[in-house]
């Protein structure tokens, strides 16, 4: 098989494919050629811009970020604001791209998987606007931490399944995901949150997140007149740390910065493994099974990453660092205290980081952190961790 072959099937170097139970293979394929079909397709771009500019807001600010650039004392930080989305997360944008595919292709159900909750409200909120059934899978223990996010899910008329096998976390949300679309793929689209699973869920999320780092660099440019010095992003599965890179991705000169959490560092220290239908960069143990993880932020807590993000890694293109839970609250509190901006838990990840990375650089030079979500769903969360402090 040529490289050209591998990636039409959805590999990036070795990582990727589609391991998926025959009954699957067909689904998929089909989901495939309506993918290919129409995204570069005119009046389905024009449907989704038109959500992306009067339903969602877009494009989000590029922020200077003064203060905490002037307390820090190296480059100028830049904060990409998907935070101020509508629904609070850079995960409307993809569920916005695929629920438009899904009324192309005729569905009437939609299935999701959900770790912090933001990517159900997003599936919720857009089967709400189009009017079809809408299951959200989310983890048992997830559904405690984040019990706000579930009530809007529920709110926006969703019914969400909490599932309590294994750890109840997202892995859990993933599999049973998988397990109804297997039972009822002939009538059921599964809504991929992140940047995982079996082609084409991986090349589709990053089409479709591409848009942040699309508007990063044209704004960048008008800002600073040259291309940021690094791009900083959380990773857990990678949709919107995907979706920062994409635009960068040829353009060498860009440090590419993935930030993990400690507990679940899968492309800091995983191996190649199978996991949900794909290869990638996995914590596992010596059987292959995938590893417990656990991150105080419920959307990184995941053993795997996406294929693309693999391969960056294995190819020295992207650098993936870690950050303990400790370094997160700090960081939680610094951006809210200098900036006045409350991000996610997952946000704060890269947030943690830039306040290491940033003074090391020179003050001509620029980095941009993307605020994938704000942090209302978690501020009851962060009281709890520091009252108990």
């Amino acid at each position: 098989m040529d490289q050209s072959e591998k990636m039409e099937k959805g590999y990036f170097g070795e990582f990727g494919g589609s391991f998926v139970p025959p009954e699957l293979e067909n689904v998929l394929r089909i989901l495939a050629e309506q993918f290919d079909k129409y995204k570069d397709d005119k009046e389905f771009n024009q449907e989704l811009q038109y959500y992306f500019e009067d339903y969602v807001g877009r494009e989000s600010p590029l922020y200077f970020a003064e203060r905490l650039t002037n307390e820090l004392g190296g480059a100028k930080i830049y904060l990409k604001r998907e935070d101020l989305n509508h629904t609070g997360a850079h995960k409307i944008n993809n569920v916005l791209g695929q629920i438009l595919l899904a009324k192309r292709m005729g569905a009437k159900r939609v299935i999701a998987e959900t770790g912090a909750g933001q990517h159900g409200v997003a599936t919720a909120t857009v089967c709400a606007m189009f009017g079809m059934e809408c299951i959200i899978y989310m983890g048992a223990e997830d559904t405690k931490r984040q019990a706000l996010n579930v009530f809007r899910m529920e709110l926006l008329g969703a019914k969400v399944v909490a599932v309590t096998k294994g750890q109840g976390r997202l892995k859990e949300a993933v599999d049973e995901a998988l397990a109804d679309l297997v039972e009822n793929y002939e009538n059921t689209f599964y809504l991929l949150g992140s940047a995982v699973g079996p082609y084409p869920y991986p090349e589709m999320v990053k089409h479709f997140q591409s848009i942040i780092s699309k508007e990063s660099k044209k704004q960048i440019l008008q800002k600073e007149g040259k291309l940021p010095d690094a791009v900083i992003a959380c990773i857990g599965g990678g949709s919107n740390a995907i979706g920062s890179f994409a635009e960068y991705i040829e353009d060498k000169e860009v440090r590419l910065i993935g930030v993990e959490p400690v507990e679940a560092a899968t492309l800091t220290t995983g191996t190649p493994g199978v996991i949900h239908g794909f290869k990638c960069l996995l914590l596992q143990d010596e059987e292959g099974n995938p590893l417990p993880t656990y991150s105080i932020a419920a959307g990184l807590d995941y053993p795997g990453s996406g294929p693309e993000h693999s391969q960056l890694k294995i190819s020295g293109r992207a650098e993936y660092v870690a950050v303990s839970n400790e370094e997160v609250l700090d960081a939680f509190r610094i951006l809210s205290k200098t900036e006045g901006i409350i991000p996610a838990l997952e946000s704060a990840h890269a947030v943690a980081y830039g306040l290491k990375f940033a003074p090391t650089l020179e003050k001509d030079q620029n980095i941009i952190i993307n605020i994938s979500g704000r942090g209302d769903k978690d501020v009851e969360q962060v009281f709890e961790l520091l009252k108990n402090n």
